[in-house]
């Protein structure tokens, strides 16, 4: 069992802080949905009005469900579709202040108001994407957005 102590309150200390404890329990371990599943759990314990954190996997050309924590979800999402099948369409993080004013979102819990959604590249090849939903609007911001960019590139050697 692993306990760490992640409780600043400036915003980038906690995306620091997410960091290394991620790096710490995903360090030395070959399996990618493991360490996957772990990322998920600590954003989804420590970021504060989170209702949804996860990874989309790439398979055979569209995202899958992978590891998460919150309500179920959708299981598959077409590349191009919503807001996370427009990151992995277009390899750019997706920060999105109010998804009901994003064209074509897709409400898989009605309760999320804003989404964070960073894709998983290595090497030039996406891998998936990390998910990150609140009923907040405007919840995550720039700082959020550099902070998940970082976990990614962390987790994309790890998967």
């Amino acid at each position: 069992m692993h306990s760490f102590q992640i409780a600043p309150t400036e915003k980038s200390a906690l995306w620091r802080d997410l960091l290394a404890a991620v790096d710490a329990i995903t360090a030395g371990e070959p399996d990618g949905v493991a360490n996957m599943a772990n990322a998920a759990a600590l954003l989804f314990e420590y970021l504060p009005d989170v209702n949804w954190a996860g990874v989309y996997r790439l398979v055979d050309g569209e995202l899958v469900l992978g590891p998460f924590q919150g309500k179920a979800a959708c299981i598959r999402i077409a590349m191009g579709a919503g807001v996370c099948g427009t990151a992995a369409a277009t390899l750019t993080t997706q920060l999105v202040e109010d998804v009901h004013a994003f064209p074509g979102h897709i409400a898989c819990d009605a309760a999320s108001r804003s989404e964070l959604v960073v894709p998983l590249v290595r090497d030039g090849v996406l891998l998936g994407v990390v998910d990150l939903d609140s009923p907040q609007v405007a919840r995550f911001d720039g700082v959020d957005a550099a902070g998940c960019e970082a976990l990614a590139a962390l987790l994309v050697m790890r998967i």
